[in-house]
């Protein structure tokens, strides 16, 4: 008779929930040298955006008449870890393939040494100590384990807050009333509601008819039920229908989390009435008649799983309000940033034909997100990162969808890492200049973009350089790639105008003097180079998602690389008598790019040549930092120093160290 096997792991961050959020935590608490154990529920990675779901990850850009990007004046596309796995997914998945999202993110996270993957595990309690966290409880039934996970972080990314709610942190649920945080769209009435879940399906169209006939449980739907939804734009019956729909929305009125297999088996009857009125049209149709043109359409995927959107939120030391969002207020504990749009559906659903499906309101500028909504109030070592956030549910209706979430939960994971390797709990962080700072500093370094900020000049040599290129372009010039800001947002809908910091932000070489094109970088004395770190430009003021409507993969540039990306490109070292190369790269689609460098390379001149873009007629460098020999640079902490984030001169960070026993 097989038992229940017990495993003791110990670590220095759990995360729990591996959706967008807690696959970005993990994977940058890793990063920053912290050992990491991630536990998902799921037997795959990507919460809503996996193949058991399939949403497509949206963010800053938004849709329709609230999209804000525009190409070198507003750039909103979240960057950082999120970029990477959207431009890993773009050009290995042109097939559009779901499981083939979940196989990158889990590559990716296997690929970190210091991360553990545990799959199919739920965290079922939690251990604690007066107002700290001592362990966590989690079960993977599958094998018939279960663990006690030791940490000196834990991070809700659940979604629910199940972690959190285990540990007796404090939580909101439902809507807030106006009074409550003075904010104008609260309703009048605190209440219990919340967005409702969405089940969506696949369908393809086939040479032949394919028939359908509904279960008897399924919905029947009136063409008056739908006029604002299948109905509301004009032609829409015409369109495709190989993905749908968000507005397939049921639940709000329950318990999102008690209620959720009801929901489930609800939301099943509710997407196959749907598809029933597409198939067959709706009730009265005349007996060969297809309204829809969807006779040779069939059904090919729809989930089990809801796309849930609305839980539990925590309260931290801080709530996110209306207020905030729409002021652009400017925090200085800033970790990550959002821009979608005030995004509140009604709690009925579909259930409430005469309402729109959403009402939105768009945000003036991109905000922050502080790192004090993302600390609990009074659980001193719980942080959390995803739509759990503290946050009103005016707020949350922003915050919550799945790039902002990525962006938090990669804020999350450098503060946790910096919380272990400074010993000092997340409670204390916000009140702490210099660790606000090297948080700030660790997420600039790894291409994460917080509004108003520049890059230290300290940990970079190449501020210090002469900086001259083969070619320019007007507002393109080459010391734009020192200038601190990796990106334009100075444009419609952008950053707040007193923290735009206008320009291009990158060097571009002059179309008219054609490729290869280069940048180079003169010292008065040499300099003894560890590190370059190259970011290139990637299109981020254009949509990049893996979708499977598709209209909406129509607005990018899919299935390959972008084409204002540099493809092949050489660094070259001068060191007093000749030129010599560092390193040569071809093929490159990636935004973010670190070349370590033998110990001791000391040149007096860098030189970047770019040969070939993917597809541009020029030139496009954003960012370019040169990591010295650490003696070399002032200010720096010392070797041992255990809370310096930035690796300077590519000596790795030294944080706590734990080895994980093998699961």
């Amino acid at each position: 008779m097989a038992c229940r096997d017990e495993h003791e792991l110990t670590c220095d961050v759990l995360v729990a929930g591996g959706g967008s959020a807690g696959t970005a935590c993990a994977l940058s608490a890793a990063r920053c040298g912290a050992q990491v154990v991630l536990c998902q529920d799921r037997p795959v990675l990507g919460g809503n955006a996996s193949s058991e779901v399939r949403m497509h990850i949206q963010g800053a850009n938004c849709v329709g008449r609230f999209e804000r990007g525009r190409e070198l004046q507003t750039e909103p596309r979240e960057s950082g870890i999120i970029e990477e796995l959207r431009l890993e997914t773009c050009v290995r998945n042109p097939q559009r393939s779901a499981s083939m999202l979940d196989l990158i993110l889990y590559e990716k996270c296997r690929a970190e040494a210091n991360l553990t993957l545990l799959l199919n595990t739920t965290v079922i309690g939690a251990e604690t100590h007066g107002s700290r966290l001592k362990a966590a409880v989690a079960a993977r039934q599958s094998t018939q384990d279960h663990f006690r996970i030791l940490a000196d972080v834990f991070v809700d990314c659940t979604g629910d807050g199940r972690l959190g709610f285990e540990a007796g942190a404090s939580f909101m649920a439902g809507r807030e009333n106006q009074a409550q945080f003075g904010e104008p769209s609260a309703p009048q009435q605190r209440d219990a509601h919340r967005l409702g879940s969405s089940i969506l399906f696949q369908a393809r169209k086939h040479d032949r008819p394919m028939p359908f006939v509904p279960p008897r449980w399924a919905r029947r739907f009136s063409r008056e039920d739908l006029r604002l939804r299948l109905y509301a734009v004009p032609g829409q019956e015409q369109a495709s229908q190989e993905y749908g729909y968000w507005w397939a929305e049921w639940g709000g009125t329950l318990d999102t989390i008690k209620e959720n297999e009801a929901i489930r088996d609800e939301l099943l009857a509710i997407m196959l009435g749907i598809w029933d009125h597409i198939k067959n049209g709706p009730p009265g149709t005349p007996a060969g008649q297809d309204p829809f043109q969807a006779s040779h359409w069939a059904l090919d995927w729809f989930g089990f799983l809801p796309g849930k959107r609305e839980s539990r939120r925590f309260i931290g030391q801080l709530v996110l309000t209306e207020q905030d969002l729409f002021a652009s207020r400017a925090f200085t504990d800033r970790i990550a940033y959002g821009g979608w749009m005030i995004d509140v559906h009604p709690s009925a659903g579909i259930d409430a034909p005469e309402q729109d499906p959403c009402l939105q309101r768009a945000v003036p500028f991109l905000y922050d997100i502080p790192l004090r909504c993302c600390v609990s109030r009074d659980v001193s070592n719980l942080m959390f990162a995803g739509r759990n956030i503290s946050a009103t549910h005016v707020a949350f209706a922003s915050t919550r969808v799945m790039a902002t979430c990525a962006v938090v939960g990669q804020g999350v994971g450098v503060a946790a890492a910096y919380a272990t390797c400074a010993g000092i709990e997340p409670l204390q962080l916000a009140s702490r200049e210099d660790a606000v700072k090297a948080i700030q500093q660790r997420l600039s370094y790894d291409d994460a973009y917080l509004i108003g900020m520049s890059s230290d000049p300290l940990l970079d040599a190449s501020k210090s350089a002469r900086i001259s290129a083969s070619s320019e372009q007007a507002g393109g010039q080459a010391r734009n790639v020192v200038s601190g800001q990796a990106r334009s947002v100075h444009g419609p809908r952008g950053a707040p105008p007193d923290r735009a910091h206008g320009g291009l932000h990158r060097w571009m070489s002059d179309p008219e003097a054609t490729l290869p094109a280069w940048i180079r970088f003169e010292w008065e004395h040499p300099v003894v180079v560890e590190e370059i770190q190259l970011i290139f430009d990637t299109g981020l003021h254009r949509h990049l998602t893996l979708s499977h409507r598709d209209s909406f993969t129509s607005k990018m540039i899919w299935g390959r690389p972008q084409p204002e990306t540099v493809r092949d490109y050489v660094i070259e070292g001068f060191n007093g008598d000749r030129w010599y190369d560092l390193a040569r790269v071809k093929d490159n689609y990636q935004r973010l790019r670190r070349h370590n460098l033998p110990t001791r390379t000391a040149i007096s001149s860098l030189r970047i040549w770019v040969q070939t873009t993917n597809g541009l007629d020029h030139a496009r460098i954003v960012e370019i930092r040169v990591h010295p020999q650490r003696s070399q640079v002032n200010a720096l902490r010392t070797p041992g120093d255990l809370v310096e984030l930035v690796p300077q001169a590519g000596v790795p960070a030294k944080i706590s160290g734990r080895r994980l026993p093998v699961a």
